[in-house]
């Protein structure tokens, strides 16, 4: 057995043993690579570059940005800004079938955008409108399941986390060109979302409200407009060159918090707590990023993407056959693994095998993270479907049925975003970010 197949092993095997026995998946994988690296280098080698490689892994300027959008987001959901995005929704939503329905889906994706965090979405939407829905006799389960369907939206409009990772990992790929190549996935997921949401209400007689009058529209639309300034603010601050993506998570902090303080909602006592929930939250994805380094360094010297990519490729060549084949292993990965982490394991992967086939680095980072959160909304581990049935008081059994429907409507739009470069790519053309 040569030293690939070995150190491979050793991390495959090690990494699901430490799962199994309820290891944190950070060191799981941190882990395993070191027994993988002192599989194919002498002890004190491997433990030098190990330690280096964990470092080196951190040594990014980019990487500040997940911290600071972590605290923005968390200061977001704690400063009264939901309601006014809910508000704002309204006028989009009013005239449609289940429109208390369609309020949460465009909602999620309003609030999504700003904060960054799909679970995030879920909790402050769905907690606004669950009680709403109720009222006017809405299923809990229908209700439960067109926010949980919709929150991960967030995770595809920018700003996105799990975005800045893959740039990370990826290397020399433009944050602000996947950020623009985010839009149109995440609006198609959340159209997709709407169309099943407005065929399921016709059936069970939820109709259209009233219509929010021109006086009533301009008043929460000035309302809402300073929350809707924060996504110009960031977005088009760093298209414009003024900062870049990590001088713009910064900005973020400071508008979300002068903006929840004027709204009266968010007190100087709340925050010690909300630094305590950053700090704990961005030391998890920091420490995935260090220890999968290790991993990372592990691959690429034993040339294990190669090989996986030749063991793919010897199965089919068709590229059609192996996007569809990559885009299952991503789904299923995606249904007991983090975004985070598995952005990190599996880049270094597949980015070869869809470059090879011609496609973007920033096409793929999109296929990516569309995947990956495809798999928050999905059992046994989905952070979003959980979050979203504790706010629904649903138990998940009881809302699976309802999202089925939703789960063949996104899968359908993943298989556009894969097999339409142009859904991708063609804003951060326009926007001049890639050639």
């Amino acid at each position: 057995m040569d030293l690939a197949t070995t150190a491979a092993l050793i991390m495959l095997v090690g990494t699901v043993f430490l799962l199994v026995i309820g290891a944190p998946i950070s060191i799981s994988v941190g882990v395993s690579s070191v027994a993988a690296m002192l599989s194919i280098l002498p002890f004190q080698g491997g433990m030098v570059t190990s330690a280096q490689r964990i470092f080196v892994g951190l040594d990014s300027f980019a990487l500040l940005a997940i911290p600071f959008f972590i605290l923005a987001g968390n200061i977001m959901n704690s400063g009264g800004i939901a309601i006014r995005l809910i508000n704002f929704a309204k006028i989009f939503s009013s005239f449609l079938p289940g429109s208390l329905a369609q309020t949460t889906i465009i909602s999620n994706m309003l609030f999504g955008s700003i904060s960054g965090s799909g679970v995030a979405s879920a909790a402050a939407v769905g907690g606004i409108m669950t009680p709403i829905e109720k009222k006017e006799g809405y299923d809990p389960r229908y209700s439960a399941a067109v926010n949980i369907a919709s929150a991960p939206t967030g995770m595809l409009i920018p700003p996105s986390n799990t975005v800045i990772v893959y740039a990370t990992v990826a290397g020399s790929v433009s944050v602000s060109a996947l950020f623009m190549a985010g839009y149109l996935p995440g609006i198609l997921w959340g159209i997709a979302v709407m169309i099943i949401a407005g065929f399921m209400a016709k059936k069970r007689g939820y109709v259209a409200r009233t219509k929010i009058t021109c006086a009533e529209s301009l008043k929460v639309t000035l309302a809402a407009i300073p929350s809707l300034s924060l996504v110009l603010i960031v977005i088009g601050g760093i298209l414009a060159g003024v900062f870049t993506a990590t001088e713009a998570s910064a900005i973020a902090v400071v508008y979300s918090l002068i903006l929840s303080v004027c709204y009266r909602t968010l007190s100087f006592k709340m925050l010690p707590q909300i630094f305590l929930q950053t700090a704990k939250m961005s030391a998890i994805v920091i420490f995935m990023l260090a220890t999968s380094s290790v991993m990372s360094w592990v691959m690429a010297f034993t040339q294990i993407p190669n090989m996986i990519a030749s063991g793919l490729l010897s199965v089919t060549d068709n590229p059609i056959l192996i996007l569809l084949i990559i885009n299952i292993i991503l789904l299923l990965v995606g249904t007991f693994m983090d975004p985070t982490p598995a952005v990190l394991i599996f880049t270094p992967i597949f980015l070869p095998i869809c470059t090879s086939l011609g496609m973007s680095p920033v096409q793929f980072g999109i296929l990516l993270v569309f995947n990956l959160s495809l798999g928050t909304i999905t059992p046994p581990v989905g952070p979003i479907l959980f979050t979203g049935c504790k706010v629904g008081n649903v138990e998940i059994e009881q809302v699976i049925k309802t999202l089925l429907p939703f789960f063949f409507a996104i899968f359908v739009t993943l298989m556009l975003v894969t097999y339409i470069p142009a859904i991708s790519m063609s804003v951060p053309e326009l926007m001049g970010l890639v050639k």
